[in-house]
């Protein structure tokens, strides 16, 4: 039986297929993102991968649902499949916004599932890093969430030579499209048709701007100005302070397709232009008054970074790192009546947290630091009964030197090492 198509299959290193997913990679991205977070005081959440249908038709409308797996449960409840966090998010905090100080600043690793075509760089699921901060109205919100976006792609390695921030303004294109358009119920039509226009034929562009009444070439005039507005400025100036002006630029080319985003938008991008955006976000300062009812009112702001763009890019740039095992120590086991004691010892050292294998049925020596070798253990260690108290035969993988501890020195002797 094969998988279903857009889903992955995540082994550990050494990979068996191209056709196949590290789920060591996948460990080292959540591990980063999780790092570069913490540094930024974010607290990490979850909520459930199903949730009512109506939560993302609300705002985005019924044509959605074709881009989601939603079906009726047995309890005759419209359901979905998460296709993003941000909904699910803005309903937990308005539950219970009174219970945390203002502002709140959480992230959370997802797994997202659209139904969509896939193509390179978008499957039909994903798992994302996403950080909000929630009540904070202030510019400096908004450049603390594209610092930590920025910090999150430098922590893999990736520089300013990779990669840059294209910012914008929703609320600069809410202007342009209500100087001219009296019909504020097309809007977020219009926003879709600006969010594809780097990824449609011109002449399909022009053809649905001129079914709202835009000229294809006075759109793309207002982008090519790229006139900053006060409040990006602000955002640029407090970037440039902290050393990352080379990350970011105003790009009035971003849009973001969603409906929700009110104010700042952005999308990360490679700058040889191999892939998709990297990622997006933006303010999205009604959207939880909107999951609330009108009962809970906070401005809130946000990105998502997903896993398959990024670890194309990160591959293309040769900036994974080499996956193993990861053993510190393997156990030899060369003689069946020192197992028992051998045992002890392996237990012994993984409570002083190592990381230990060894095997379970009897092999040749030569066979068992085979597999010492083939697992990258850094050591291997035995019972030595040669003397008249037990001890233990250490030998440095790496440096070959080989020395023999006393029992109650082996674990010291291993861990300070490093294993």
């Amino acid at each position: 039986m094969e998988r279903l198509p857009g889903f992955r299959d995540f082994y550990p290193e050494p990979l068996p297929h191209s056709d196949v997913w590290s789920a060591d990679a996948r460990h080292y991205l959540f591990e980063t993102w999780r790092a570069a977070a913490r540094h930024y005081g974010f607290r990490e959440y979850d909520g459930p991968p199903l949730e009512p249908l109506e939560m993302y038709t609300m705002k985005s409308g019924a044509e959605i649902v074709g881009q989601l797996y939603n079906f009726t449960d047995k309890g005759d409840r419209a359901v979905s499949l998460r296709p993003e966090l941000t909904p699910s998010l803005a309903r937990m905090v308005a539950a219970h916004e009174r219970n945390y100080k203002k502002p709140i600043k959480w992230f959370g690793l997802p797994q997202l599932f659209r139904y969509e075509r896939q193509q390179k760089g978008r499957l039909r699921e994903h798992f994302q890093f996403n950080a909000d901060i929630l009540g904070e109205a202030d510019l400096g919100a908004d450049a603390e969430m594209l610092a930590l976006a920025i910090d999150a792609l430098r922590a893999f390695g990736l520089t300013a030579d990779d990669f840059v921030l294209r910012l914008s303004s929703r609320q600069a294109w809410h202007d342009f499209f209500h100087q001219r358009h009296p019909d504020s119920t097309r809007e977020y039509e219009f926003y879709q048709i600006i969010d594809k226009l780097e990824r449609e034929a011109p002449e399909e562009s022009s053809h649905k701007l001129a079914a709202l009444g835009f000229s294809y070439d006075e759109i793309r005039a207002f982008i090519n100005a790229g006139e900053p507005t006060p409040e990006l400025q602000s955002i640029v100036q407090n970037l440039a302070a902290r050393g990352l002006a080379a990350f970011v630029k105003v790009d009035y080319g971003v849009i973001r397709g969603l409906a929700y985003y009110t104010g700042t938008v952005f999308e990360a991008f490679d700058k040889k232009g191999e892939f998709r955006a990297i990622a997006g976000g933006g303010r999205y300062d009604n959207l939880v008054k909107l999951i609330s009812g009108g009962k809970v009112d906070l401005p809130a702001l946000g990105f998502g970074m997903g896993d398959v763009v990024l670890l194309e890019l990160l591959k293309a740039r040769k900036l994974l790192p080499a996956f193993g095992a990861n053993v510190d120590v393997y156990c030899l086991i060369e003689d069946e009546a020192l197992r028992l004691e051998s045992l002890r010892l392996i237990q012994h050292l993984r409570a002083a947290g190592l990381a230990v294998e060894y095997s379970f049925t009897p092999l040749k020596p030569d066979k068992q630091f085979k597999r010492a070798l083939e697992l990258r253990a850094k050591h291997t260690a035995k019972v030595d009964r040669s003397g008249a108290a037990p001890a233990v035969r250490v030998k440095d993988l790496r440096s070959r030197e080989e020395k023999l501890v006393a029992w109650d020195d082996a674990v010291k002797t291993l861990a300070g090492e490093g294993g």
